[in-house]
């Protein structure tokens, strides 16, 4: 028996670029966060710095930005799905433990010790038929903020240096974009070599969606830096043009000015203190939903990590 068979309005799985009309989304919770890590267990340089310096955000403070979030899908009327919270678990960012590629939801092969993230979508997945649920062959390493949709692309960042055992910032590798080409025939899957660190958050693109994003209107943010060959910089700047390119500093990218997140083609929400690509997006004709971020962007991560789109028009 289909999970969800009796559902009079299952929900309709439909995700095909990064910008049409959101319709349903699944936000993560920053409730029961759990403690401040050690800061040999955190898993990005970002949230590392953090630690050492006495600044890892708290939880009340992620509690009162996601739910600024919350308010602006209110607004727009989205509606939001929540994972079931689990004791002290971080649970922010929804992206790295699932994606959704036109009716299909692919989990993501995310580190161990974040697998129970993912049993905390069973309210959530029981919203589909179980055949739209893919999980890919165990060498194939994915999370969702390295897969970026753009109708006919889907773009891939990755890692397939010799020593991608010693990144954990590595994410992604090749046997996992392979796998979604063969997946998706009907699309042309791009892959973007990702610089990595695993102490300096200057050096480091966690995701692809940290150092590039597309958003309607055929513009795009990117920071050059965060990829790894030069060609791959100038094939975005050519795809999209260098007159609809917002191009991100080092330490833009870092603070996460790539991590935007649109909620149409004309509506992005974006961190308040983002003062310079705020002025260049409302000078594109976009309307800002200005948002407090700042703290979660302390763990390496911004409003498109936090956000798995399930449904777009």
């Amino acid at each position: 028996m289909a999970r969800n068979a009796g559902l009079e309005h299952p929900l309709a799985l439909n995700v095909h670029n990064e910008f049409a009309r959101l319709r349903a989304v699944l936000l993560g919770t920053a409730e029961n966060n759990g403690p401040v890590p050690f800061a040999e267990n955190c898993y990005d340089p970002s949230s590392y710095a953090h630690v050492l310096a006495g600044t890892y955000p708290t939880e009340s403070d992620m509690q009162i930005e996601m739910a600024a979030v919350m308010a602006v899908f209110q607004k727009y009327d989205v509606k939001v799905y929540r994972p079931t919270v689990i004791e002290n678990c971080n649970q922010i960012f929804a992206r790295d433990i699932a994606f959704v590629i036109d009716d299909k939801i692919i989990r993501s092969n995310i580190l161990p010790d974040r697998e129970k993230e993912f049993e905390a979508l069973e309210t959530l997945l029981g919203q589909f038929s179980p055949e739209q649920l893919i999980t890919l062959p165990d060498d194939c390493h994915v999370e969702g903020g390295d897969v970026i949709l753009c109708d006919d692309y889907i773009f891939i960042g990755v890692y397939s240096g010799p020593d991608y055992p010693e990144f954990i910032t590595a994410r992604t590798n090749l046997q996992a974009a392979k796998a979604l080409q063969n997946l998706f025939p009907e699309k042309t899957v791009k892959t973007f070599e990702l610089r990595k660190s695993n102490t300096n958050p200057l050096e480091n693109a966690l995701h692809l969606d940290c150092c590039f994003q597309p958003l309607g209107n055929g513009n795009a943010l990117i920071h050059a830096q965060g990829f790894l060959n030069t060609d791959d910089y100038k094939w975005l700047l050519d795809f999209f043009g260098t007159n609809h390119v917002f191009q991100a500093t080092k330490q833009e990218m870092s603070q996460m000015n790539c991590n935007v997140f649109s909620i149409s083609e004309k509506v992005v929400i974006s961190e308040q203190n983002f003062t310079r690509l705020n002025s260049w997006l409302e000078s594109k004709g976009y309307t800002v939903e200005k948002v407090p971020y700042a703290e979660i962007s302390k763990q390496g991560g911004l409003l498109r990590c936090s956000t798995l789109p399930l449904k777009r028009d």
